[in-house]
């Protein structure tokens, strides 16, 4: 058996996700407590957790990024990896769940949310992850068992088989039934459960659940089949060993339950990821990693920058070795590190299984596979990232800091790869998944970076054009002491059809302006486009060059260039400018149940449903075509995930621009005129 730095098996891992406020940390803290590796439990009101340590975590009381624990139960070593539950901060659980045996998925005991866990269910399943479910707080409900199980077998593709059952004194559970061995137990608040004889009232449920276990995990075993058939009982070494492979080849979902806080049902939990999770070999196979004799492979699942490390690589070893000081190519590893939630301790090596921190490897990037020679190569089915759906405009505090800004957003990005900087507007956009995504962003900005920015919110690229044509005369003469400027032109100026851009065509004829002159018409035309008659660029227009006039000795590009400007700031006003505001083309993804709530949130940001249809591969949801001007997207992804428990996506992008008139219009240019002057 491989074994560790602690001259132990080598590690699993297993992830804990789920959504925020599923109580994944609190579960973590008392998975640790159990192990021994911590003295006494933590709370996240108390923010004295393992997980959540980073100052953004316990100030919001939520998990903002990785937290990552190392602990060994019963001689075995474990890494827990506590992922983000907020759907804004998903792509890192999705990135945590590519080097996990197994996933802890962490559910409400609460039928109405459980739609919240279809996208990460349907996740696992197309990754074939292998995954339990562990419903949470079912110290706080009186739900029975059986519905909620109905519920969210509504949103897994995989049958969940229930483990146990609950015991209950009047609406409290007390203790379970374990389904193989079909012994009871009484919960103990935070201690071992007691062995107790089974009571009678639960005798009839527990026959019936665990005639529904062995027939759900028997319809992939033809042998466990006929044994049923025959009203044989198999053995629980039988039961077990088909249970742990049917959870291994993803076929099946084991569910458990209890209550994190106190204590219930973790035992239970720890016990099975014990005897049923994969080891890492398995998993190595399952992602089709090639097995190379003394290779070196790991995947980079996740990138820090930490003030006195540098950046590390959080990077899980399938196969070969790591030394503390050992050289990967021609490069010397720049530090080999442990995390602890958030303390950094040095490791002397690694082994196929760990999970560790390289140091400084500069060219190595989330969702790469580390190499021998310390480069990556893309893993080829990393998860892909999703499209931006809200942004702010920033400005840093100090325009004396626009570098350091510059850097600091590009590490930002490298921790984070569903950040965007984006400057194609002209504006300084910081582009993620929500609100809370971004002023995450920020406050990293200023705390770890030491970046102060300001934010707004993002301008509407608004653009403008003409109605109609004119015939425009421009003449800019100056005369100074030596050489003066002279320059005469006289163009036709016409609306162009939408999209068509813009357009420029030269008909003097006669030599009336030389050749070399009519590049600088072209030019002052295109520099005085960047700002029409309303403020804003202007597009679809054609200018015709038909006449013009120089002198041999005054007339230059610039006073031609100047010249086209000039016809363009007296021209354009008499040709019925018009405002144009982007369209996007948004297409929102939700079950079926709020495809209303999202007709009346098209409606109320003046927007255009262009059709329904069911969207292909999941069943009871529906894809939504429409059309949405472009400043009514701001908070969109709020409004949307507010009205869908958070399970509503959509992606857009430009499709067209449209004409936009009346007081809606006049605001807008009034804005932009007080903008331009102050």
């Amino acid at each position: 058996m491989t074994q560790s730095s602690a001259g132990t098996a080598a590690p699993r891992v297993a992830a804990i996700v789920g959504p925020y406020t599923a109580g994944k940390t609190s579960l973590l803290e008392t998975l640790l407590f159990i192990a021994g590796a911590i003295p006494r439990k933590g709370s996240v009101a108390a923010g004295n957790t393992v997980g959540d340590a980073a100052p953004e975590a316990r100030a919001r009381q939520m998990t903002i990024e990785p937290n990552i624990a190392h602990c060994s139960f019963l001689g075995d070593p474990w890494v827990f990896v506590d992922c983000p539950g907020s759907v804004e901060l998903a792509q890192d659980a999705l990135a945590a769940l590519m080097v996990a045996d197994i996933a802890i998925v962490v559910a409400e005991p609460d039928p109405s949310r459980a739609v919240t866990l279809a996208p990460l269910l349907r996740f696992l399943d197309a990754k074939r992850i292998p995954h339990v479910l562990f419903i949470n707080k079912l110290d706080k409900t009186s739900i029975r068992m059986r519905d909620l199980l109905a519920a969210l077998q509504h949103v897994s593709a995989r049958p969940l088989v229930l483990r146990e059952v609950p015991i209950r004194d009047g609406e409290t559970i007390t203790g379970y039934v374990d389904l193989v061995s079909e012994r009871a137990y009484r919960y103990g608040d935070n201690k071992p459960s007691d062995l107790v004889e089974m009571p009678d009232s639960v005798r009839p449920r527990e026959t019936e659940a665990r005639q529904q276990m062995l027939e759900a995990i028997a319809d992939f075993d033809d042998a466990l089949l006929e044994q049923l058939l025959e009203d044989r009982v198999p053995a629980p070494t039988e039961i077990y060993a088909q249970l742990r492979k049917e959870l291994h080849e993803d076929l099946i979902v084991p569910v458990f339950f209890g209550s994190a806080e106190r204590g219930n049902g973790v035992m239970r939990l720890w016990k099975a990821l014990r005897h049923d999770a994969p080891h890492h070999a398995e998993t190595a196979k399952r992602l089709g990693i090639p097995s190379a004799e003394g290779g070196l492979c790991g995947t980079v699942f996740k990138t820090l920058h930490q003030g006195h490390t540098g950046k590390l690589s959080l990077t899980r070893l399938w196969q070969g070795e790591l030394a503390e000081n050992g050289m990967l190519g021609s490069r010397r590893l720049g530090g080999l590190y442990r995390l602890m939630g958030g303390h950094v301790d040095k490791m002397q090596r690694a082994v196929p299984g760990d999970l560790a921190a390289l140091g400084r490897l500069d060219e190595l990037a989330t969702g790469q596979f580390l190499t021998a020679d310390g480069h990556g190569d893309p893993v080829a089915d990393w998860p892909d990232l999703p499209p931006p759906v809200h942004a702010l405009a920033l400005l840093p505090a100090d325009r004396k800091d626009e570098v350091k800004l510059t850097a600091a957003l590009a590490k930002l990005c490298e921790e984070d790869p569903s950040l965007v900087v984006d400057q194609s507007s002209g504006q300084l956009l910081l582009r993620g998944q929500g609100e809370i995504h971004l002023k995450l962003a920020i406050d990293k900005l200023q705390q770890r970076f030491n970046a102060a920015v300001r934010t707004s919110v993002p301008a509407p690229a608004y653009k403008e054009t003409i109605r109609h044509g004119t015939h425009q005369h421009a003449r800019f003469k100056r005369q100074s002491g030596g050489h003066g400027q002279f320059a005469d032109i006289k163009v036709d100026i016409a609306p162009q059809p939408r999209g068509q851009g813009y357009l420029f065509v030269n008909r003097i004829v006669g030599g009336a302006i030389p050749k070399n002159f009519i590049p600088a018409v072209d030019e002052g035309i295109r520099e005085a486009l960047q700002r029409g008659p309303l403020g804003f660029p202007v597009v679809d227009i054609a200018v015709t060059l038909t006449d013009g006039q120089f002198h041999s000795v005054d007339s230059s590009d610039q006073a031609f260039r100047t010249a086209g400007g000039l016809a363009m700031s007296e021209g354009l006003p008499k040709c019925g400018p018009v405002l144009l505001e982007p369209i996007q083309a948004v297409t929102f993804t939700v079950p079926n149940e709020y495809t209303a709530k999202v007709h009346a949130i098209v409606s109320s940001r003046r927007g255009q449903i262009l059709g329904i249809a069911a969207r292909e591969e999941w069943p009871g949801w529906d894809q939504i075509d429409c059309y949405l001007p472009e400043a009514e997207m701001q908070d969109l992804a709020v409004e949307l995930r507010s009205a869908t428990l958070g399970v509503g996506s959509f992606t857009a992008r430009f499709d067209h621009l449209q004409e936009l008139s009346g007081k809606l219009a006049d605001r807008v240019v009034e804005d932009r005129r007080r903008a331009m002057a102050a």
